[in-house]
């Protein structure tokens, strides 16, 4: 195979002019580029490198972009870049400006569904599968979900709704890695290592290939009485009981067996012969032994070398909040043996390692199932526990109606830390929490606590845990100011904040980390600069207090503008009846695209150049009037 074959592979139909021989090698070659790429960038490299035969099957079989292919979560869709005419821009990954991490429609014409929330796939395949069949059209329509994702209600849902629907053109393929992000939990996969541990029904398979493949009509016949037998051997499958022709497991590394599995499957769809589902079984980091060995810390790493590896800094950077949390948790933990801690699949990213070896009996992974999180909270608040829900913002959103119904309404002790709010980088609009203020103010009996900094973190939290009622913690991602925080568990005022600058003509009132960048600008303005710390219940007094005094009144936010906190504060002047000038600094109505964050920032203005020039423009309407001179600043 000549070297520079990846080179003349652009599009999915150059890679199915390709020899089958090749194709093995061909794989190497993207598996590499994967892992070169992500070592320049950072990114998702185990489920990337996991998935590499699989994607090459899939384009080779299907006709693509025609047949719709659709990536659940996304983060292993790497391979399926390079294929499909985006290789040369796979340096600019997760960059500003560059690819996305995950598969957007407005990127590529084989990106069929925009993901990056898991377990949407089986619902939006069904879609495209009956949206061809409503238009007289034979495309077909392939879901690809991992095992994790599987542990969701909605991937079920979606399962329940296909396989009544006899002639869609549907496949499912679950990809089965046994290991999402985090160690995949729960009866499921219980019952899928079940399944590829029946090695009596293992070793009659593969006796019966050896002995009858040189009989082709006996084999043929062997694998009818196969299917008939199945059950005896192995419990029946959960997949076949929703209506899907189950098939499988076989080895997603293996191109000599998906090739052939994916043709068979392939014109079974063309006969209309009801929706499909195919079980492989891959190995996160495959290819890479490093990734193979710690598939989690490969799970999204930054920079590195690819021939050392992920090496830990020699100096301890500032802690992250997420670790704030994390020490947080277990320190109330040992005060109180009330507290549970609960994450829907997300124990490294939210911190809870060590709270789940300390205290596991008190620690719940619910699997990727955030509705179920958030009323598994409120139940356990109904017996007097005191349940701490560590949840990402964007997930949040996820369990909304759980959120209102089964805790607001009845204002049950539950503690929201809202992780990786505000703007998230890398990872795009699709993980930024920038709606958590807008969508949680608006329920009767929440309240929102906005820390500064790493200390305020930890005394909010036990502010929060204090409550008898239903409080959220936001906090982003990432390191903060720097501000060491407290050994012990003391609290903070609930819901009041503090002046940290005494100026004049202008008041900044900060909610969250923004504080520092306004810090820095109200330097150079003289400006006032109010500590929220709460954007729900306001500290409406010390609000009034300072707008009294004062010209010009500044909201700054690291969330969404419009229904945000700035809207807030505007609702309580109003309801004094107070009339003041008021800019409101924060996310604009738009999608935040993936990037530094620092940059992003900057981008928009909420840095602490952004924020005087903001404030400079508003006092002085007059362009051609000098704002040094509008604010008498010497």
């Amino acid at each position: 195979m000549p070297a520079d074959l990846l080179d003349t592979i652009h599009v999915p139909a150059d890679l199915r002019r390709v020899p089958r021989t090749q194709l093995k090698a061909l794989a190497g070659l993207v598996r590499d580029c994967v892992l070169q790429n992500v070592a320049r960038t950072g990114g998702h490299l185990s489920s990337s490198l996991g998935t590499v035969e699989l994607t090459i099957a899939l384009h080779y079989i299907f006709n693509t972009p025609y047949d719709r292919l659709v990536w659940d979560v996304g983060h292993q869709t790497y391979a399926h870049k390079i294929l499909t005419a985006r290789r040369q821009r796979m340096p600019t990954l997760r960059q500003q400006g560059g690819l996305s991490g995950f598969p957007r429609r407005d990127e590529s014409e084989y990106d069929a569904f925009g993901t990056a929330h898991s377990s949407t796939s089986v619902s939006a395949a069904l879609g495209m599968a009956l949206a061809a069949r409503q238009r007289g059209e034979e495309r077909k329509a392939v879901a690809v979900i991992g095992d994790g994702a599987m542990t969701a209600g909605m991937a079920f849902e979606a399962l329940n709704n296909a396989g009544v629907e006899r002639d869609a053109r549907l496949l499912v393929v679950l990809n089965d890695n046994d290991m999402s992000i985090s160690p995949p939990v729960g009866a499921l996969n219980r019952y899928l290592a079940q399944l590829m541990s029946g090695q009596f029904y293992a070793a009659a398979r593969n006796v019966g290939k050896t002995v009858l493949g040189q009989v082709p009509p006996l084999f043929e016949l062997a694998k009818r009485l196969e299917q008939q037998a199945k059950g005896m051997v192995v419990p029946a499958t959960l997949f076949e009981k929703f209506g899907f022709n189950y098939i499988g497991p076989i080895d997603g590394h293996d191109l000599d067996a998906l090739i052939p599995t994916l043709e068979n499957i392939r014109d079974l769809m063309a006969r209309q012969a009801g929706p499909q589902f195919l079980h492989v079984v891959t190995k996160k980091g495959h290819g890479y032994k490093l990734a193979e060995a710690d598939p989690i810390a490969y799970h999204g790493p930054g920079r590195f070398d690819p021939a050392i590896g992920l090496v830990k800094p020699e100096a301890a950077p500032k802690l992250t909040f997420t670790q704030v949390f994390g020490g947080w948790l277990c320190d109330m933990a040992a005060a109180d043996d009330r507290l549970i801690g609960i994450t829907p699949a997300m124990r490294e990213g939210s911190g809870m390692v060590e709270f789940h070896q300390r205290f596991a009996d008190r620690y719940y992974d619910v699997g990727i199932a955030e509705q179920h999180a958030v009323t598994f909270a409120a139940g356990l608040a109904c017996e007097g526990l005191k349940p701490v829900v560590a949840i990402y913002s964007t997930f949040l959103q996820r369990a909304y109606d759980q959120l209102i119904h089964d805790v607001a309404i009845q204002n049950l002790p539950v503690v929201f830390a809202l992780d990786r709010a505000g703007l998230v980088g890398a990872d795009g609009p699709t993980h930024a929490g920038n709606y958590d203020i807008v969508f949680l103010r608006c329920i009767p009996n929440v309240s929102i606590a906005c820390p500064a900094d790493e200390r305020e973190c930890r005394q909010l939290l036990s502010t929060a845990y204090q409550q008898n009622h239903p409080v959220a913690v936001r906090y982003p991602r990432g390191a903060g100011a720097g501000v060491t925080p407290l050994d012990d568990l003391s609290a903070l005022p609930f819901g009041k904040g503090e002046v940290r600058r005494r100026g004049q003509r202008v008041a900044i009132f900060v909610f969250g980390v923004l504080l520092y960048p306004a810090l820095q600008a109200a330097e150079r303005l003289r400006a006032t600069v109010v500590n929220m710390r709460w954007a729900k219940p306001l500290d409406t007094a010390l609000l009034l207090e300072v707008a009294a005094g004062h010209d010009l009144l500044v909201t700054l936010e690291e969330g969404a503008i419009m229904g945000g906190a700035g809207s807030a504060v505007a609702e309580a002047l109003n309801a004094a009846g107070l009339t003041k000038p008021l800019l409101q600094l924060g996310l604009p109505d738009q999608f935040i695209e993936h990037g530094d964050p620092a940059c992003l920032l900057a981008s928009l203005g909420l840095d602490a150049a952004g924020i005087e020039t903001a404030i400079r423009a508003r006092l002085t309407p007059d362009a051609a009037r000098p704002a040094v001179a509008a604010l008498r600043v010497v």
